[in-house]
C-alpha cells in the first residue's frame, strides 16, 4: 500500500499587525502512524487541525478543553519544539518562526519560553538550582561573567526563591517551589512570551493562587505575555484576558474571557462550563452530560467533529465542516447554528 501524503491547501499570506507578538493561522500538526515491518505510514493523528488565533501583547490567552484535545501539542508547535508543522502559518513579530535558520532560531529562544506541567521532570536532578537557571544565560551570553550572581540572585528573588538556594537540588524543594525555580529559569531569559502548560495543575490549591499571582505580578513587571494552557476553567477565568476552547485539534470557540463565560455559544463549550462547581449549595446548575466518548484524532468523524456528541446535531453537521463566524465583536465560533 502506498503511503498516504497530506496535501495542504494554499493560505492567505497573514497581514502583520503590531499590536499582535503572535499570530496563528490555521496551524496543523499531524503524527504519522506506521505499521508492518517496514514501518510504512498508514495515517495521522491530527493533533492539531486548523487553530487560528492572534494574541495581543502584553495579555494572557487562556486554551482549555478536555485531555487529549490538542491543547500542549498546540503550545509545542507554536515553539517549535515538535518537529515541523504540518501546515499552517506561526508569525511571532511579524516573522514566520518556522522560517528561521538554526541560528535565528537559536537567539529566538530567548524570546519564547515554556513552563512545563510537572516541575520535578522538567528539571535536571543532577544540577544545583543556580546551574539549572543560569545554564542558559550563560549559553547565551547574556550578561558578562561578573555580573552573572548577581544577575541569578535578582531573578530568583522576583521569583519568591532565596541566594541560597542556588547550592541546592530539586529534589530538596516542594512542589511549588520546583514550579518556581521552572518560573526562574524562563525568565532568566528576559522572554517576550511565554507558554505556560498547566503550569498549577500539579499543585495544590493554595499553592495554585501563589504561582498564579506570581505570573500575573511578574507579567506586569516584564510586560510578558502567556498562553496559559490549562482544563481548571476557574483557573482561565482568573488570569485570562481571552479564551480559546479547543476540542479534537480545533479550536471551536475563541473571544474575550468576559464574553465567553458570560454567555458561551459552542455546544460544547456550554457542556464544558457547566461543569464548573458553584460555591453556594442553594444555586442549582443544570449538568450538560455530553454521550459517548471523544472520538479517535487518528479517524475524526466527517463534518463537524463534535457532532457525535452533540444534542443540537442537524444532517448539515454531519457533512458539512463548519467556518469560524464572528456573531459578536470580538467572539468567534466554529458552529452550524450559526451559520446566517
Amino acid at each position: 500500500m502506498a503511503d498516504r501524503k497530506i496535501t495542504e491547501t494554499a493560505l492567505e499570506p497573514l497581514i502583520y499587525d503590531d499590536q499582535y507578538i503572535l499570530m496563528v493561522n490555521h496551524l496543523k500538526k499531524y503524527f504519522p502512524i506506521k505499521s508492518g515491518m517496514v514501518s510504512r505510514v498508514t495515517g495521522h493523528v491530527k493533533a492539531v487541525d486548523g487553530v487560528t488565533f492572534n494574541l495581543k501583547r502584553g495579555t494572557t490567552m487562556g486554551l482549555v478543553g478536555e485531555s487529549g484535545c490538542g491543547k500542549t501539542t498546540t503550545g509545542r508547535t507554536i515553539l517549535r519544539l515538535a518537529g515541523e508543522k504540518t501546515g499552517g502559518q506561526v508569525l511571532f513579530n511579524g516573522k514566520e518562526v518556522y522560517d528561521f535558520s538554526n541560528a535565528e532560531m537559536r537567539t529566538m529562544r530567548t524570546k519564547m519560553q515554556i513552563i512545563f506541567q510537572d516541575p520535578f521532570s522538567s528539571l535536571s536532578p543532577r544540577l544545583p538550582v543556580g546551574e539549572i537557571i543560569g545554564e542558559a544565560v550563560r549559553e547565551h551570553n547574556l550578561v558578562s561573567k561578573g555580573e552573572f550572581n548577581d544577575y541569578i540572585d535578582k531573578v530568583m528573588d522576583n521569583c519568591g526563591l532565596q541566594p541560597f538556594h542556588k547550592e541546592r537540588y530539586p529534589h530538596e524543594f516542594s512542589g511549588g517551589q520546583r514550579q518556581r525555580i521552572c518560573i526562574a529559569r524562563a525568565l532568566a531569559l528576559n522572554p517576550e512570551f511565554i507558554v505556560c502548560d498547566e503550569p498549577v495543575s500539579a499543585l495544590d490549591v493554595s499553592i495554585q493562587a501563589q504561582i498564579i499571582n506570581l505570573l500575573k505580578e511578574l507579567q506586569e513587571q516584564y510586560k510578558l505575555t502567556y498562553l496559559f494552557i490549562s482544563h481548571d476553567l476557574s483557573v482561565v477565568e482568573h488570569i485570562s484576558d481571552t479564551v480559546g476552547v479547543m476540542y479534537l485539534g480545533n479550536l471551536v470557540e475563541y473571544g474575550e474571557t468576559e464574553d465567553i463565560f458570560k454567555n458561551p455559544l459552542h455546544p460544547y463549550t456550554k457542556a464544558l462550563f457547566s461543569a464548573i462547581p458553584v460555591p453556594d449549595p442553594k444555586v442549582k446548575k443544570e449538568r450538560i452530560v455530553l454521550k459517548g466518548s471523544i472520538p479517535s484524532p487518528a479517524n475524526p468523524p466527517e463534518g463537524c467533529k463534535f457532532h457525535t456528541r452533540c444534542a443540537h446535531c442537524m444532517e448539515k453537521c454531519k457533512k458539512e465542516v463548519p467556518v469560524q463566524r464572528e456573531v459578536e465583536p470580538g467572539h468567534y465560533v466554529v458552529c452550524h447554528l450559526y451559520d446566517k
